[in-house]
């Protein structure tokens, strides 16, 4: 009898350490989870014929957003122009093949969005007519509207990004305003997203990001030494804070060039990303990941697959 009882007893005390155990291993794995965030990487494709296929982009697991660069002339009364580098012709009607790439890459749920603007171009938006006339344009052309002469194809893109870097800011919140809207009206969700200079506020950005409807947000910390790696860990961490408690409702981004060519200023060598910079950025509540500039510097780089892991 007492045998039995020793045994019922031992039983259960080992019961009662092994749920210690686990609620142990479970709160530890709580803290980790609510002062750091999971991320994912964004990048741009199109501006090299050199980089690969958009599907074969895709395919690499490494990305959840590509932004097909760029849309580099539009308003002002001009006929918008599409520059996919060497990878197709948008006038001779060769860039419609993409079609089945931009499907394929949204079956994996990667979102592609067609980004506005560039470092290069000619774009302004002179008035709110203007700016809807190009929203408009953007969803015939692109989104879920329809028009004889698409020059991706019938696919739909999830959405529209903002790299906006002359020109002036004018008019780019009612653009974002009309965009939204337009979504709204067919039931749909159009995603928007901009690419601000980490000097804040954005000359160019400031006002349409003020609008909250920017669903994502990747802060250029390249070509900035005031506020990029330049500047060190704190001088990034703390332009990073600024723009994580400006942008609630955003998710956030580090945008950064993936390899040495790739930008001026602002390259991270990936063991220094992983151990000093994202333990200093990534405990922000909309912190999103990482931006890439671009498909090909990662190409050749590896820099995305190198760091994916710690993202």
């Amino acid at each position: 009898m007492n045998e039995a009882f020793a045994n019922r007893h031992r039983q259960s005390t080992m019961a009662s350490h092994n749920l210690t155990s686990l609620l142990l291993v479970a709160l530890f794995a709580f803290a980790f989870a609510a002062g750091s965030h999971a991320g994912s990487i964004a990048v741009y494709w199109g501006q090299n014929g050199n980089e690969g296929g958009l599907a074969d982009t895709c395919n690499t697991g490494i990305y959840s957003y590509v932004m097909l660069s760029f849309l580099t002339t539009f308003g002002n009364g001009q006929t918008p122009v599409l520059n996919l580098a060497g990878h197709c012709d948008p006038p001779s009607g060769t860039c419609t093949s993409l079609s089945s790439d931009i499907r394929a890459c949204q079956s994996q749920g990667i979102k592609v969005l067609l980004s506005l603007g560039g470092a290069s171009g000619s774009y302004s938006l002179s008035s709110s007519d203007d700016a809807a006339s190009v929203a408009t344009y953007l969803w015939d052309n692109y989104l879920g509207g329809s028009s004889s002469s698409r020059p991706l194809g019938d696919a739909v893109l999830d959405g529209i990004d903002f790299d906006i870097e002359h020109g002036g800011p004018d008019h780019y919140d009612e653009l974002a305003k009309q965009l939204s809207d337009l979504g709204n009206q067919a039931e749909t969700k159009v995603y928007l997203s901009a690419a601000p200079q980490c000097p804040y506020p954005d000359q160019s950005l400031g006002t349409a990001l003020q609008t909250a409807l920017f669903d994502y947000v990747w802060v250029q910390f390249y070509n900035n030494p005031s506020c990029d790696y330049s500047s060190g860990v704190s001088g990034l961490s703390s332009a990073w804070g600024t723009w994580t408690s400006s942008l609630p409702s955003s998710t956030v981004f580090l945008g950064l060039p993936a390899s040495q060519d790739a930008a001026g200023s602002g390259y991270i060598p990936p063991d220094d990303l992983t151990s000093q910079v994202l333990p200093a950025i990534n405990t922000a509540s909309n912190y999103g990941g990482i931006m890439l500039w671009s498909r090909y510097y990662d190409l050749n780089s590896g820099y995305g697959a190198a760091v994916k892991s710690s993202v």
